[in-house]
């Protein structure tokens, strides 16, 4: 178990921003005073995760630029941008601008692979390119590239009078590939993360080897230790290996009777799915942890990832409303954070 003397560092939380397809402009506003709270409340974090054709944030660089407006100091992230969906050029030119708007706040978290249900949407993503996309690691290597500032063409300087042009993207937002975050479900994910110079975002789910027992707690620890020895190992010169870790955590200590009753209703239609292993490659779920802040330190403290971070982003669950948020996020920050030896940021 962690001791006093390895406090937790890092307090986040990610959310998915949800909206009502008849007024999304209400759920808009309410990710940005969410983020807005957390900052009063002294996160360290806010992490949004990235839907398309869903009704969630589709453009967490948007949403991320206006909350950099509207905050001075909480970091600003993505859980994750998918990167089948992106160009890593334009990319790379959208997360610096508003890194540099942010002054430095930007923490974008990346996963690779073909775009969820890809079949039913090629056709207007890649028309024409479809059958000849890499969604493989070399995609987001290239986006860590062009933000490093590695050279896009040989042509630059001055053409007439007016036009000035780059060889490299611009604005270059330096700082900001030291926090590239990869989102690794298996232990080839974390090993190639490590070995790239990337920070380590782990969550609520996993793949495990073949071979390996289903046990979630210890085979995201082994995941987390396998991507230490590779960032150890490496000569990756893109500073130290961050990891972070994202379960779902729903404290009651403040919560009405109500609020108790619908969260104890959301956990139980989830906790099926984290009794046995999922799908074709036996993906695996966190449990929900619920109750009061003791009672979910005192599990956090026998989880085996949880003892190998000093960083989390807890889960907002999807479906809450917004008043739930503000109670869940107020008693991470003023019971649970300090109840793991978290001090708030003010």
């Amino acid at each position: 178990m962690p001791q006093s003397s390895h406090p937790l560092r890092k307090l986040g939380f990610l959310t998915i921003g949800l909206f009502d397809p008849a007024n999304p402009a209400a759920g808009h506003e309410s990710t940005l005073q969410v983020i807005e709270l957390g900052e009063r409340l002294g996160f360290d974090s806010a992490w949004l995760r990235h839907r398309h054709l869903q009704f969630g944030i589709s453009s967490p660089i948007a949403v991320m630029a206006a909350a950099s407006q509207r905050t001075s100091r909480i970091e600003l992230g993505t859980a994750v941008t998918p990167m089948g969906w992106e160009n890593p050029l334009r990319l790379a030119e959208d997360l610096a601008t508003v890194d540099v708007l942010a002054g430095g706040r930007i923490n974008p978290g990346l996963s690779v692979g073909e775009p969820m249900h890809f079949e039913t949407v090629k056709h207007e993503l890649y028309p024409h390119t479809a059958d000849l996309e890499d969604f493989s690691y070399a995609r987001v290597e290239r986006l860590a590239r062009l933000i490093a500032g590695e050279p896009v063409r040989e042509f630059s300087g001055k053409q007439g009078v007016v036009e000035e042009f780059s060889n490299r993207v611009e604005p270059h937002s330096a700082g900001l590939r030291e926090r590239l975050w990869y989102g690794a479900a298996s232990r080839k994910s974390a090993v190639w993360a490590g070995a790239n110079g990337f920070n380590l975002l782990s969550s609520s789910v996993i793949f495990p080897d073949p071979d390996e027992e289903p046990a979630f707690a210890r085979i995201q620890q082994s995941q987390i230790r396998a991507y230490r020895e590779a960032a150890a190992a490496s000569a990756q010169p893109h500073g130290p290996a961050r990891v972070s870790q994202g379960l779902v955590v729903i404290p009651t200590d403040s919560a009405s009777p109500g609020q108790r009753e619908k969260y104890q209703r959301y956990v139980g239609e989830r906790t099926p799915r984290t009794l046995t292993p999922q799908g074709p490659r036996g993906m695996l779920f966190a449990a929900d942890l619920l109750g009061t802040s003791d009672q979910i330190a005192e599990q956090l403290y026998a989880h085996e990832g949880f003892q190998e971070v000093d960083e989390v982003a807890f889960a907002l669950p999807f479906s809450f409303d917004h008043e739930d948020y503000v109670q869940i996020l107020t008693d991470i920050a003023t019971t649970l954070g300090p109840a793991l030896g978290w001090s708030p940021t003010v």
